[in-house]
């Protein structure tokens, strides 16, 4: 049975784009759908060769591909997910994407005219724009989860599970390449005397407005986290503990010189710090470095607190007893 009748219609309904190339690759046909898309006539194009025709197109890229599918006579494809889009084209749906071109997976079959033996490839074209949507859709419901997951209601900052974690992560990290490593532990002064004073919604503010403020000062490494209440937690990589003690005093004066407003009243506040590093840490024989760290610069954030509130003060190993001998 003759089916050139079938060919034709098929070529020209087809929900696809099709576009036949020479080896020169010029253009011998295109369908309908490519025309409609790319505003362009069949009879006008014919000949033309591809780039011209798309000038955005990634010529070096694909002219390898092409030039593969002839010399080995076998098929190549390309997925949206290895690149977008070959061929800038407009999809249909504007209301579920905001992309402006035509996600596309790319089907490169080698051809053989049979009377003249002359070789071509055929380009087919499929819009998968759908599922580059979805998945776009679908990263950024997995980005929210582990940010949600990862961070803090209230401030925003990293939340005590997640920064915890990481900072395991740097201790692993600081004692294979022998990098410094320092922690900050420290707590708003007499905060629950400004919740009674003024209730829990001006605390919170409070406890946003500061957590802003510190993340100004700190680098992108640094790992700032709430810790619980109105204590939080700095970890950072690759700062020595006179580097430390320098950032600690610098949010000590910041946070004390910024009023925080709240109903049209100017709040005062102050924070107390503690410091630690990973070599005194790392000092203590059969102990998590990690909780070390922690309880180390929670011991200091304690004698800062017994000094009269809004100061630093680093860790060392009298410290201990010194605060054994303080009366209960």
């Amino acid at each position: 049975m003759n089916i050139d009748w079938l060919i034709n219609p098929l070529l020209q309904q087809l929900n696809s784009g099709v576009i036949l190339l020479n080896r020169q690759f010029q253009i011998a046909y295109i369908n309908p759908y490519i025309c409609r898309r790319a505003d362009i006539k069949l009879e006008e194009v014919q000949g033309k060769e591809l780039f011209s025709l798309f000038p955005d197109a990634p010529k070096a890229w694909l002219t390898r591909k092409l030039d593969s599918v002839l010399s080995l006579q076998s098929p190549a494809f390309s997925s949206w997910e290895q690149r977008q889009y070959l061929f800038k084209l407009p999809h249909l749906r504007p209301v579920s994407s905001t992309n402006q071109y035509m996600a596309q997976n790319c089907n490169m079959l080698p051809l053989t005219e049979p009377t003249t033996g002359e070789q071509f490839v055929c380009l087919l074209i499929e819009d998968a724009t759908d599922a580059y949507v979805y998945q776009s859709q679908l990263q950024q419901s997995n980005f929210q989860l582990q940010q949600i997951n990862r961070l803090d209601g209230l401030t925003g900052v990293l939340n005590r599970s997640y920064w915890q974690q990481q900072l395991e992560v740097e201790v692993q990290r600081a004692g294979r390449y022998r990098h410094p490593l320092s922690l900050l532990f420290f707590d708003l002064d007499k905060f629950k005397r400004l919740n009674d004073d003024y209730g829990h919604q001006a605390g919170d503010v409070v406890l946003k407005e500061v957590a802003k403020l510190i993340g100004s000062l700190l680098r992108e490494t640094d790992l700032f986290g709430r810790y619980g209440g109105e204590e939080f937690a700095v970890t950072l990589p690759d700062t020595p503990l006179e580097g430390a003690i320098e950032v600690a005093k610098r949010i000590c004066q910041r946070v004390a010189a910024t009023a925080v407003e709240y109903q049209q009243q100017h709040l005062a506040i102050s924070v107390s710090v503690g410091v630690s590093d990973f070599n005194s840490a790392s000092s203590v024989n059969g102990a998590n470095c990690g909780d070390t760290l922690i309880q180390q610069a929670d011991l200091a954030l304690y004698q800062a607190k017994r000094n009269g509130r809004n100061q630093v003060i680093s860790y060392y190993p009298e410290l201990i007893d010194s605060l054994k001998k303080v009366k209960p």
